[in-house]
């Protein structure tokens, strides 16, 4: 322990030194009585807010792309499901579509053969988190999924019958559900804690990677005339999945699996190269790998394949696994459901066939926008604000949306006013975007940090089987509901994300600006929403150095 004193007010103010491994942290108990004081901040975790502060990671480095490249890759997964949501909304729209198949572009059929995806994402989990979990560790499960996806791309784009067309959707769900479960786990776990808002954020904006692609592509083959404008967007929907195959095992495993499977040196050596740009005593470092010793454990329910119980069996867990359950309702059931059948409701105001593709094409690059603009903040922006004000302003703009439907609805045929129905899509539009910011960069990153390194994969297929189980009523139900009521389904969302909004703010769980491994705490506490709000103060000094000013 040291001490300075102040000559001029004649007061001595007490530093007491703090060991984290080899990472000392100084800590006084009044910030006043501090000389060359820059700045006082609160943050989430003093010590690890000390460790970044003290950290030399720099991004523009030959370690810090090869993470960079592991994003990469994890985004192509992400970039297969967003395909799906384009592609059959505009398929579904094509004539040499509707004449082999004929569905029709509403009703029980419809609903059928786009719900039978996510009949597949509810089968896929139960063997993905296994997968994930097991010899091979996540980049198994990546390459898994990704030889599953590219069968069902050559079953669905050869198909000549229902049955064989149905098929193919449901191998290329269950794929996508293998490949979702191990990515986002991959991801969360190999950033560097400072770095994984915007990183993990990033792999679900693959969604806008997948589904911009898409409406482009089908855009440009619905001018065929022949069956090869709907067979040629199914065989590009093997793209990612072909590049996730070829690349998946030249990238490192991750640090977080690795500690798990008992390999403590070389989770080490990993944290050391990526995250301590190669100095092993970088604070970061310090404070990661003495957290991965105190809370992975090398005997935990991953290494039995069975074994779901640790979801639920302590007050922990079950706050853990209630995040997870509420983020996959939630981010599949607030009015984005929709987008499956964006060209019928271009169609219901007014809109040809060609201003619907192109009005699908835009809507998925703006809501890239969004979902880019809230990547770009999830490092610094509480992810309870986030979704608490998001979701509320998602519910006006939904409920904005139908009121210019229902008054383009009471309009006779011969007198509507299109700027009524540019109106409605306007605020469709603005929709998918603030419901894209808030949402899209958190739909893989929340659940994945919420989750411990031994139940991650096992509680990620969980969650994708809720994603798939509410995808399923959004894609069977939700053409049979635009049939039969029409703009006013619209209303039953805007209802439900004002329910929504409440409930986030009352059990949403603060996780920005902390650990992985530091939430165990926070999940612990008796009440997890109040525990995850308590900030600390530091004072950054004018020479760089950090001092955690009260109580850790």
């Amino acid at each position: 322990m040291s001490h300075s004193s102040d000559n001029e007010k004649g007061s001595v103010q007490e530093i007491e030194q703090v060991r984290i491994g080899d990472f000392v942290v100084e800590k006084v108990h009044d910030a006043s009585q501090l000389k060359d004081v820059k700045v006082v901040e609160n943050v989430q975790n003093a010590a690890f807010a000390a460790a970044v502060k003290q950290s030399n990671l720099s991004p523009w480095t030959a370690r810090s792309f090869t993470l960079f490249c592991c994003m990469f890759i994890s985004f192509l997964c992400s970039c297969a499901n967003g395909y799906d949501g384009s592609l059959m909304t505009a398929i579904n729209a094509m004539p040499y579509y509707q004449a082999k198949f004929n569905p029709g572009t509403l009703g029980s059929s419809t609903g059928l053969i786009f719900s039978i995806y996510t009949v597949g994402g509810i089968v896929g989990p139960w063997v993905a988190g296994p997968i994930a979990d097991g010899r091979f560790g996540r980049r198994g499960g990546m390459f898994a999924g990704a030889i599953i996806i590219c069968v069902g791309s050559a079953v669905i784009a050869s198909s000549n019958t229902m049955h064989q067309f149905i098929g193919g959707r449901f191998l290329l769900g269950f794929g996508v559900s293998v490949l979702t479960t191990s990515a986002p786990s991959y991801c969360v776990e190999i950033c560097p804690p400072q770095w994984r808002g915007r990183m993990t954020g990033f792999y679900n904006c693959g969604w806008f990677g997948g589904s911009i692609p898409a409406a482009a592509i089908t855009l440009g083959t619905a001018k065929i005339k022949s069956d090869l404008s709907w067979r040629l967007p199914l065989i590009f929907q093997c793209g990612p999945s072909v590049v996730v195959i070829f690349a998946v095992w030249f990238l490192p495993e991750s640090p977080r699996w690795l500690m798990a499977a008992g390999r403590d040196q070389e989770a080490r050596d990993f944290l050391t190269k990526y995250h301590g740009s190669g100095n092993p005593n970088d604070p970061v470092v310090e404070l990661e790998y003495i957290e991965f010793k105190e809370n992975i454990a090398i005997d935990g329910a991953d290494k039995r394949w069975w074994d779901y119980s640790e979801l639920f069996k302590t007050h922990s867990a079950r706050w853990r696994s209630f995040m997870v359950l509420l983020m996959g309702v939630f981010g599949q059931f607030s009015g984005n459901g929709l987008g499956y059948f964006n060209t019928e409701i271009y169609k219901a105001v007014g809109y040809g066939t060609q201003q619907q593709f192109d009005l699908n094409l835009a809507n998925s690059i703006t809501s890239a926008i969004g979902a880019g603009t809230g990547v770009a903040l999830a490092d610094r922006m509480p992810r309870r604000g986030a979704l608490i004000w998001g979701t509320f302003a998602s519910a006006l703009m939904l409920a904005a949306n139908a009121g210019f439907s229902a008054k383009w609805a009471e309009m006779p045929d011969d007198a509507k006013n299109l700027n009524i129905g540019r109106g409605a899509v306007a605020f469709y539009f603005l929709f998918n975007i603030v419901y894209s910011f808030a949402y899209t960069p958190l739909q893989a990153l929340y659940p994945v940090e919420v989750l411990q390194t031994t139940t991650r994969a096992k509680g990620m297929a969980m969650y994708a089987v809720v994603v798939s189980l509410v995808g399923f009523i959004n894609t069977y139900a939700g053409p049979i509901a635009l049939a039969n009521i029409g703009y006013k389904y619209v209303y039953i969302f805007v209802g439900w994300d004002l329910i929504e909004s409440v409930l986030w703010y009352l059990f949403g769980v603060e996780t920005v600006g902390r650990t992985l491994e530091e939430l165990e705490d926070i999940f612990a506490a008796p009440n997890p929403v109040k525990e995850s709000k308590r900030v600390h103060t530091v004072a950054v000094k004018k020479d760089g150095g950090v001092v955690v000013v009260g109580e850790f």
